[in-house]
């Protein structure tokens, strides 16, 4: 990040659109990008369509959850930046933006604690049963046996699904209390994952082997729907799943099946298969496992720390501050692809 005073002043007034957040206002980019002297749009878009008028005047677009496809970028005359309030960019068209010349950027190292944290909680509030010993204590009922049956965590094996950097500190944590881990990840080097004390196995082994699963893959083609019926089938019986990762790398209609059927004990997700933030209008009356006792659900706030998201808007904003006043980004997406399209 740099400081904003070092921004070289612009003789132009660039329109930054920020296309939806819900910090509660937008001060922190404001000030970073006038400093830098843009324009800052502030929308609360939930379609693409709520982006067309705005795309042909920009020279550069924000995104916390409203998607920038084809449509928006193909609309863009002038912008210079697409920046994303986040790590993932499944919600925006790289592939149309590198062919328009657009840069994007991402932000990277924020909340790897938190969702780490957030990953070990679910884990632990649902090995332990927690949420059935507070509604039977909240109901009268004071019996260790209202929880029946708790498992002792030491000696069992938990499986990683992706070994970044949030999957490795997950990894830390779950050492601590003594469990075995595993992990696929397919792009990481096997002795990488042997110095951090974790075995690296094929996704069948994963799934056969393991009491717990925590996913924190990244949403790709491949990785929509990773866990499904054909994989439930072959878990552990009384396994839990935990996915701090992207929502619809689980099928939640078959993660229903499988925990109505018995076969898995607990669920704990940051964020359904829908992903409500991206959505106009949500209910949970549309998703059944909202129904089930033995699911948790957090609204996406693993990454949510006073400290995570103070740092995601003011990286967020000062790579587009960056690329708007000359200098170069911290975090790019296809800058590498754009140096082939424009050699």
């Amino acid at each position: 990040m740099t400081d904003r005073a070092n921004f070289p002043p612009r003789t132009d007034r660039p329109k930054v659109v920020i296309t939806d957040y819900d910090f509660g206002d937008v001060a922190v980019e404001t000030e970073i990008l006038e400093a830098a002297g843009a324009e800052v749009i502030a929308l609360q878009a939930k379609r693409q369509e709520d982006l067309f008028d705005v795309a042909p005047h920009c020279a550069a677009m924000m995104n916390q959850y409203a998607r920038i496809g084809k449509e928006t970028i193909t609309r863009m005359r002038n912008c210079e930046v697409i920046a994303r309030y986040g790590v993932g960019v499944d919600i925006v068209d790289v592939g149309t933006a590198t062919e328009k010349g657009i840069l994007v950027t991402n932000v990277q190292n924020y909340c790897t604690e938190e969702v780490a944290d957030h990953a070990i909680a679910l884990w632990l509030t649902l090995a332990r049963k927690l949420p059935d010993y507070d509604r039977a204590t909240h109901a009268g009922v004071w019996q260790w046996q209202s929880g029946q049956p708790v498992y002792r965590l030491r000696g069992r094996t938990m499986g990683v699904v992706s070994l970044g950097k949030i999957g490795q500190a997950i990894v830390a944590r779950a050492q601590s209390f003594g469990v075995a881990v595993i992990a696929y990840d397919p792009y990481l080097p096997r002795e990488a994952a042997a110095k951090l004390g974790v075995e690296l196995v094929s996704k069948p082994e994963l799934l056969a082997r393991s009491d717990y699963i925590l996913m924190q893959a990244p949403m790709t083609p491949n990785t929509h729907h990773f866990l499904s019926d054909a994989e439930f089938s072959v878990m552990k019986p009384g396994a839990i799943l935990v996915n701090t990762g992207r929502g619809p790398t689980v099928d939640n209609k078959a993660l229903f099946r499988a925990l109505t059927e018995g076969h898995l004990a607990a669920a704990g997700l940051d964020d359904p298969e829908e992903e409500p933030a991206k959505r106009a209008n949500w209910t949970p009356d549309n998703n059944p496992l909202f129904t089930l006792p033995n699911v948790l659900v957090t609204p996406h706030a693993a990454y949510y720390s006073e400290e995570s998201i103070h740092a995601a808007r003011v990286t967020a904003a000062t790579q587009v501050a960056k690329v708007l006043t000359g200098q170069k980004p911290d975090y790019t997406v296809n800058a590498d692809a754009l140096a082939v399209s424009t050699a």
